[in-house]
C-alpha cells in the first residue's frame, strides 16, 4: 500500500519498524526488497549496525523528523510505514526529557534483585510501583534509577514531553487490521520461507565477535529461533513453529495497541482486497 501511494505521488517511504532499521538483517525482518526499494525513495531502512546497543525510539524519532523535513523540502510526500507503535507515538507526541542517568546509580540499581528493586520503588515512587509488574526487571529498574538520579518520579518527566511533531503536521493515518485467521495463516507460511532464505544472514550476525550479548537485534523475532536451530538445540520444525508463534503473539499485541491508540480520524482497514486499498489511497490523495 505504501508503494502504491509512493508511486502515485512521488512520495518517500520512511521506515517506522524497530527491527528493519538494522543493517544486518534484511530477510528475517522483512525489509523491502531491492526491487521494491527501486520503485520509490526509502529512508531509515537498514541504516543501523547490529552491534549498536544505543538505538532507541527517541533516536529514531529525531531521524524520522529529519527524513520528513528532507522529503517535504524535496516536494515528496513523506509516507511512514511500520508497526512499532512506540516509535510512532514518540514521533507524534514527543518524549519525556529525562536527564542522563549517573552511571554509578544505574549500576547500583540494576544490580538489585527485582523484588528488592520493586520494594524500593514502592517507597520512592509509589505511583510507578503500583503501575508496573513487580517482575518486570527492566521497567522497575528504569523507574527506580530515574527517581534516584533526578529526584523526580517518572510521571513528573512524562508530563513534560517535548519534540513531538503531531501538532505541526497534517497527518493522514491508516491502520491495517485484517482478519486474524487470514493473518495467522500468512504468518505461519511466511516464517518458514524466511528461515529458508534468512538463516545465512542470521548465522553471519551471530558469528560477529563484536556483537554484544545485550544487543537489541538479538531479540528480533527469528534471531533466537535461528540461533537455536544453528546450535542444534532446536529442529527445523521446532524453530519454524516457535518463530511463527512469536510472530502471532506480536501481531496480537499490535492489534490490541492499534485498536486503542489511534486518533478519532484514523482510518482502519479490515479488508486486504486490492480495490479497498485503492479506494483508501484515492481518499488520501484528496485530503
Amino acid at each position: 500500500m505504501a508503494l502504491d501511494l509512493a508511486r502515485a505521488t512521488g512520495g518517500t517511504i520512511i521506515n517506522a519498524d524497530s527491527a528493519q532499521v538494522y543493517r544486518d538483517l534484511s530477510i528475517l525482518t522483512a525489509r523491502p526488497s531491492a526491487q521494491e526499494e527501486a520503485q520509490a525513495p526509502h529512508r531509515l531502512f537498514g541504516h543501523v549496525d547490529g552491534a549498536d546497543t544505543g538505538y532507541s525510539a527517541a533516536r529514531w524519532a529525531a531521524e524520522a523528523r529529519g527524513a520528513i523535513e528532507d522529503s517535504v523540502a524535496a516536494g515528496s510526500l513523506p509516507i511512514l510505514v511500520g508497526g512499532t507503535g512506540l516509535y510512532m507515538r514518540t514521533l507524534l507526541d514527543g518524549i519525556a526529557p529525562v536527564p542522563e542517568i549517573d552511571p554509578a546509580i544505574r549500576t547500583q540499581v540494576r544490580a538489585l534483585p527485582v523484588a528488592e528493586a520493586h520494594a524500593a520503588l514502592s517507597r520512592e515512587d509509589p505511583v510507578a510501583a503500583a503501575r508496573l509488574n513487580p517482575a518486570d526487571t527492566t521497567r522497575v529498574a528504569r523507574a527506580l534509577e530515574v527517581v534516584r538520579a533526578t529526584g523526580h518520579p517518572l510521571h513528573h518527566w512524562h508530563a513534560q514531553k517535548e519534540g513531538g511533531v503531531g501538532d505541526r503536521i497534517n497527518l493522514s493515518a491508516v491502520i491495517l487490521l485484517p482478519d486474524r485467521d487470514w493473518l495467522n495463516a500468512r504468518i505461519d507460511r511466511r516464517f518458514g520461507e524466511m528461515l529458508d532464505e534468512g538463516l545465512g544472514e542470521a548465522a553471519a550476525l551471530l558469528a560477529r565477535a563484536d556483537l554484544p550479548a545485550d544487543a537489541l537485534i538479538r531479540r528480533a523475532i527469528g534471531v533466537p529461533e535461528a540461533a537455536m536451530l544453528l546450535a542444534g538445540t532446536m529442529t527445523r520444525a521446532e524453530a519454524e513453529a516457535a518463530g511463527a508463534l512469536a510472530t502471532r503473539r506480536y501481531a496480537k499485541r499490535q492489534f490490541t495497541w492499534f485498536r486503542h491508540q489511534p486518533g478519532p480520524d484514523w482510518t482502519v482497514i479490515p479488508d486486504t482486497d486490492a480495490d479497498v486499498r485503492r479506494s483508501i489511497i484515492e481518499t488520501l490523495l484528496r485530503i
